[in-house]
């Protein structure tokens, strides 16, 4: 019986199938591991994370630490300033970028390759060395401590990858469709908001998303760009909960998760869009 069952857990184990599972297993408790850790840390008591052995499901949880990190910090405030320029900029970097890759994808434009292996090349430039330019440029322009001063470099930043994003779904919709729009009277930029935009809604989502979740996470820009306490955003704000000496992780976790709540539902919402995006995207190109 022993050999069988050996047997069985042999074939079993040669299934690409049973890999796939487990490494889809790790995948999963990978990604949602942390998010989970950090729920749970929000809910204890500042004693129980020094207790011995580790509890990792809270003994008494209590949404205490909620309202004390909203008692703390402004989070309110610190929310409605990434909502604003997380939205805005995603805004105006899918308009260009909607724009650049109907014109990559569809018109005559010489050095048409040159043009997208440069986006892959700035996309890949490090935030860091555009930091003292961009402080001196918004600082001579006066707009230190004002939207504009992040919305605009998180769009021009998030701007390549959207528009490489679009270009394969451009390239992929019949012109056909664009002609017989023109022929009855359509401008071709109506053609592209009225035709070819809900038929590239997929890139459009997955384009928005990305721009989206870059902004709302970015921190070296708005902490350096936007210094003021009613202006800074929800990354430089959490790291505020920090002491000299202590780190109140209840208080932090807290301000994590509300920081977290806006883009998991995003995912949550739009995931089909955004996976069929990506896959459909990487076919067309």
């Amino acid at each position: 019986m022993a050999p069988r069952a050996l047997g069985v857990g042999m074939n079993f184990l040669r299934s690409p199938r049973v890999w796939l599972w487990i490494a889809a297993a790790i995948v999963v408790v990978n990604g949602f591991f942390p998010a989970l850790w950090i729920f749970f840390t929000s809910l204890k008591l500042e004693g129980e994370l020094t207790r011995l052995p580790i509890t990792y499901w809270p003994q008494h949880p209590t949404f205490q630490n909620y309202l004390q990190a909203f008692r703390e910090q402004p989070l309110g405030r610190y929310f409605f300033n990434s909502v604003v320029v997380g939205v805005c900029s995603t805004l105006l970097c899918v308009g260009v970028a909607s724009l650049a890759a109907y014109a990559l994808a569809r018109l005559q434009v010489p050095r048409r390759g040159l043009i997208l292996s440069l986006m892959v090349g700035i996309s890949m430039f490090p935030v860091a060395s555009l930091m003292v330019p961009l402080y001196q440029t918004f600082t001579e322009l006066g707009l230190r401590n004002n939207y504009l001063a992040l919305i605009l470099p998180h769009a021009a930043l998030s701007l390549p990858v959207a528009t490489l994003t679009l270009v394969s779904f451009f390239a992929g919709i019949p012109r056909d469709l664009e002609s017989a729009a023109m022929i009855d009277g359509s401008t071709r930029v109506g053609a592209l908001w009225r035709v070819v935009m809900p038929l590239a809604a997929p890139g459009v989502f997955t384009a928005a998303i990305l721009a989206f979740v870059n902004s709302w996470d970015e921190f070296l820009l708005a902490s350096t760009l936007l210094p003021a306490k009613a202006m800074r955003t929800l990354p430089v704000g959490i790291q505020l909960y920090q002491g000299e000496y202590s780190f109140p992780w209840p208080l932090i976790s807290a301000a994590l998760v509300v920081a977290l709540v806006p883009v998991a539902l995003i995912i949550a919402l739009f995931q089909e869009r955004v996976v069929g995006g990506l896959t459909q995207g990487g076919v067309k190109g």
